[in-house]
């Protein structure tokens, strides 16, 4: 069996016995189960169609039993996630001859969409049939599909639908490959309508053996079950541990029996969402300096977005000659003064110096940052050509204030573009550099590795908008700017050299994410979601930019791109190990075909790249089976998992990757987080993290997702870094991830712990990591205690020695805590091996280790 499929049963096996025992569904005895029974599929309009497929059954198809009621065993994965994707109706379910079931539905699109099961559980990929492909041309409106029923006849199946109130018909023998839609004036089976709890129900009605029914009441059951346990808080804690006395834990830690671990297990995912790069990391002050902010960046939802947005005063937008093709947008002021607000006001410190930079012609004019009030802080006076010409000032602020703008004024006609504001403190006094207090709390997290430019951003709203790394480097006014997915503007100033330089600066291994071939699973532009990708007429071109990216981070300046890297001020490699190719994608025969083809190219010109391959959106269901299928034929070194789950599911699967095959592909998580910025949140990640340590041999690298948030500017919560113009907001998350970031190893050390209370409960609780580090010989030890009682340990080593004193450091506080900070303390090995750990806290001991000898594998 499958690792993942057995990863899943094995989870559910263990939860039929208890499920069955404590939950009020029962059965009667063996004798009294009908051996066969009648199974009713359908689907509703509830949630927008979003629910997926139901079943019911019947001994007498008069009387049925809903299974759930309602639970969802299959749901569609066609469009976005607004209010019309997602959606399934009108489900048909069919059984061929060799037992495989067959459900086909309507997407309120001018495709059918299909998927296949064995057992009804588990689902291979959705497959979206364009059978209107070739008549849209002739139709007056786009075709909807409706009405989709199936009948059989020698030995093929008849596929039936009705579009626009016309009845079109076409043929297959494998579900895969149909023959041409033609006029299906001929009757055609219709849906079946029952009485289901007092509901009338259109589906169809399949004859299966009783076991079918009972296998899906179980996993409907030890689904409920798993989401209650998952759904603890501190609320349910003090129910649950009401009377729990404090909890003495033995630990003993052997210094003979370990394991080499991944020394890159903590890093950072950078993504554009959440203002992260523009208003964020990238330095710049000025908002929408390039006039290029357009209507459709919002999808033309707002009106007020355009190439005037932060720009007030008196000017036009004119395109004739711009700076560049690329930039084709400028503003011609006339005897006017205009003024941009930046990103919700301009932050300034006082005696700090500011570049400012500018393309302009025309006449002479005063540039001038104001306050609020209107007090000026610092002024230049410019005077440019009658052709563009790029012109430089220096701004030294008389006063710190955090909602200044920049004014620009001229007695006469100046056209003005590329409008540039930067503190000269950026991070490590790069230029075009990084906002210096935001660079720097992702430095104190010690990442081993970035992640960039994304996420969702990588592969784009649609084929158009795939996030293409050669729009990002060259001069700042010839750089492509682009709608970002999240729906505001991207300028491209923070681009792919600056990425790489960041990475360098940071000492971190830059790991860049790169479309499989096709756009975001959440993509409603130009397709739906991911069904639809570059044309395979076009992958060969698409497939030497990925190609054409290596060269430009490993190549030689005698390359046509390493020579493009040293131009930008870079002439030695970037020394580029990892790419990722696809980001949680759906695992569709369009993806695959386009992936295999990156992959191999990568593989066949590049073989000492680390490829990093896709398993889906989540830890469980259908893309993660077939993901990690592909990436065991293809023979991957490592897979990119995503989970964001609940802290009980956190707490509940500290074992997670105790079963995983070694021997096949390693493991990034590239994204988790769980639903909350509280201290509850932080310490079931870090719970789950000494579950990551103690898999550091298949687990490779974790990073915490999203990393950065602008106030008043979130798309996504919760984040680790909140940030506004000013300040920079680290949460309790982030504590976490530092303290884990700092203390790192690269030796698992094996280690018992026994308990004075042995409820499983507590026991999920109270998490122990030893590690060494074999660059500093230290010994550190990672204690969390998820409970709300006391916990004090006791801990032996043995077989390795350690010194006299310790760093103790503990991070604690309330559950519903946010302010909770590390606390570092200098004490005896002794003292700190028997310190009470306070309810809701987690701690770190960090010694030297005695012995200089290498470790070896034990276990």
């Amino acid at each position: 069996m499958n690792k993942f499929l057995q990863h899943h049963f094995l989870g559910l096996a263990a939860l039929f016995a208890m499920v069955f025992l404590f939950s009020g569904f029962s059965f009667k005895s063996r004798i009294e189960k009908p051996e066969k029974v009648y199974l009713f599929a359908y689907s509703t309009l509830k949630n927008n169609g979003k629910n997926g497929l139901h079943f019911a059954w019947s001994t007498d198809q008069k009387n049925w039993f809903g299974i759930g009621p309602e639970h969802s065993f299959l749901k569609s994965d066609y469009g976005s996630w607004g209010p019309t994707g997602k959606s399934m109706s009108e489900a048909f379910l069919v059984r061929d001859d060799n037992g495989i079931f067959h459900c086909l539905w309507s997407v309120n699109d001018d495709v059918i969409a299909h998927a296949s099961s064995k057992d009804l559980i588990n689902w291979k990929s959705q497959r979206y049939v364009p059978v209107m492909k070739n008549l849209t041309k002739d139709l007056d409106k786009k075709p909807l599909i409706q009405n989709i029923t199936v009948s059989k006849k020698d030995g093929k199946y008849n596929i039936h639908w009705v579009s626009n109130n016309v009845k079109y018909g076409n043929t297959t023998a494998d579900f895969k490959i149909y023959t041409a839609t033609k006029a299906d004036p001929d009757g055609a089976p219709k849906l079946t309508e029952i009485t289901l709890q007092g509901d009338v129900q259109k589906g169809t009605i399949t004859e299966v053996d009783w076991s079918v029914v009972e296998m899906l009441t179980q996993t409907m059951e030890a689904v409920k079950f798993k989401d209650k346990q998952n759904n603890t808080s501190p609320k349910s804690d003090s129910l649950l541990f009401a009377g729990l006395k404090p909890v003495k834990a033995q630990i003993t830690i052997n210094g003979q029996q370990s394991k080499k671990i991944s020394n890159m297990l903590t890093g950072v995912f950078f993504e554009d969402i959440n203002y992260a790069a523009d208003g964020g990391l990238y330095a710049e002050l000025i908002q929408n300096r390039d006039f290029e902010y357009a209507v459709s960046d919002k999808k033309g939802r707002d009106d007020k977005w355009n190439a005037t947005m932060a720009w007030s005063g008196d000017f036009k937008i004119s395109k004739e000659h711009p700076v560049h093709q690329n930039n084709p947008n400028y503003a011609v002021v006339t005897k006017a003064i205009i003024s941009n607000t930046g990103f919700d006001g301009i932050a300034l410190k006082a005696n700090e110096k500011y570049d400012f930079s500018i393309f302009a012609k025309g006449a002479k004019f005063t540039v001038k940052l104001k306050s609020v009030i209107g007090e000026t802080l610092a002024e230049a006076t410019l005077s440019p050509n009658t052709s563009w010409k790029k012109m430089n000032a220096v701004l030294k602020s008389s006063k710190t204030v955090t909602d200044a703008h920049l004014e620009i004024s001229t007695a006469g006609e100046t056209a003005v573009d590329m409008v540039s504001l930067f503190p000269q403190k950026t991070f490590k006094n790069r230029k075009n550099g990084l906002r210096a207090d935001l660079a720097e709390a992702i430095a104190d997290l010690h990442p081993k590795f970035v992640r960039f430019p994304g996420g969702c951003v990588a592969h784009g709203d649609g084929i158009h908008n795939i996030y293409k790394w050669k729009n990002t480097i060259g001069t700042l006014e010839s750089r492509i700017p682009s709608r970002n997915i999240w729906n505001y503007h991207q300028s491209m100033g923070l681009g792919y050299f600056e990425y790489f330089q960041f990475c360098e600066d940071l000492g971190a291994e830059p790991v860049p994410v790169l479309a499989a071939g096709v756009p975001c699973q959440n993509s409603a532009d130009g397709g739906a979601g991911q069904q639809f990708g570059i044309p395979m007429e076009d992958m060969g071109e698409y497939v030497q930019d990925v190609l054409d990216l290596i060269e430009y981070a490993n190549g030689s300046i005698t390359t046509v791109w390493g020579k493009k890297r040293a131009e930008a001020g870079h002439p030695k490699p970037f020394k580029l190990k990892y790419i990722g190719i696809g980001n949680e994608d759906l695992i569709s025969h369009v993806f695959e075909e386009r992936y295999r083809m990156i992959v191999k190219a990568v593989q066949q010109k590049y073989p000492e790249i680390i490829i990093i391959g896709t398993v889906g959106p989540f830890n469980e269901g259908t893309d993660y089976n077939e993901g990690w299928g592909i990436a065991n034929d293809l023979k991957l070194p490592m897979v990119d998992e995503h989970y964001y789950q609940s802290p009980g599911w956190f707490i509940n699967n500290q074992d997670f990757y105790d079963s995983y095959d070694r021997t096949e592909s390693k493991v990034y998580l590239g994204e988790y987080a769980s639903w909350g910025n509280k201290f509850y949140n932080a310490l079931a990640e870090a719970l789950y993290l000494t579950g990551i340590e103690r898999n550091g041999d298949v687990v490779t690298m974790a990073s915490y997702a999203p990393l950065l948030a602008r106030e008043k500017h979130t798309q996504w919560n919760p984040d680790l870094i909140y940030f506004n113009g000013h300040e920079v907001k680290p949460t309790v998350n982030y504590f976490v991830q530092q303290l884990y970031g700092q203390n790192p190893g690269d030796f698992y050390l094996q280690n018992t712990i026994k308990l004075s209370d042995t409820n499983n409960e507590v026991n999920k609780r109270i998490g122990v990591s030893a590690v060494k580090d074999q660059a500093t010989g230290d010994l550190i030890i990672k204690l969390v205690n998820v409970l709300p009682v006391a916990v004090t340990p006791s801990i032996e080593i043995t077989s390795l020695g350690t010194a006299d004193n310790a760093s103790y450091t503990l991070l604690s506080g309330t559950p519903g805590n946010t302010a909770a900070r590390p606390v570092v303390q200098k004490m005896n090995v002794k003292e700190a091996f028997s310190k009470e750990l306070p309810p809701y806290s987690f701690a770190v001991i960090r010694m030297k280790a005695n012995e200089k000898i290498l470790l070896n594998e034990t276990f």
